[in-house]
């Protein structure tokens, strides 16, 4: 148990350090950005099988799933206009000290172009650009 415990911090880690470095080509972006596609769905980052990561989004609530959909981050979203919401973090499955429930990230909706999203996530001082791919509705 100790061992799935340290393997899904680990995890997690990676997966928010990995954020930062994420590229997706945004060859033709939407004018103006697609920002409703967060709205609801089923969402993927690039080059990550969704048995290490997935997010679903349904009546306000992010619900992002690790290991297999074993772990899992929910979240309430809170829309400040179509493309800027915050998102708080409700409950979670993974106590790696690194999120915490209360927690509240700002997030903006860069970039759209298809089913891709680019999104800039704030968090106190620290600073993400993630990319998801809509997969689902």
């Amino acid at each position: 148990m100790k061992h799935l415990k340290l393997g899904s911090a680990a995890l997690l880690m990676l997966i928010f350090s990995q954020a930062k470095s994420q590229k997706t080509a945004f060859d033709k972006p939407d004018q103006p950005a697609k920002c409703k596609n967060i709205r609801e769905g089923k969402f993927l980052r690039p080059n990550y099988p969704a048995g290490i990561w997935y997010m679903t989004i349904k009546d306000n609530i992010q619900t992002e799933y690790f290991n297999n959909g074993k772990d899992y981050i929910k979240s309430s979203l809170v829309f400040v206009d179509d493309c800027n919401y915050k998102a708080i973090v409700l409950d979670k499955t993974v106590n790696d000290g690194r999120i915490r429930i209360g927690d509240v990230f700002s997030n903006k909706i860069v970039e759209t172009q298809d089913n891709a999203l680019k999104i800039h996530s704030k968090i106190e001082n620290s600073q993400y650009e993630v990319i998801y791919i809509k997969v689902k509705k």
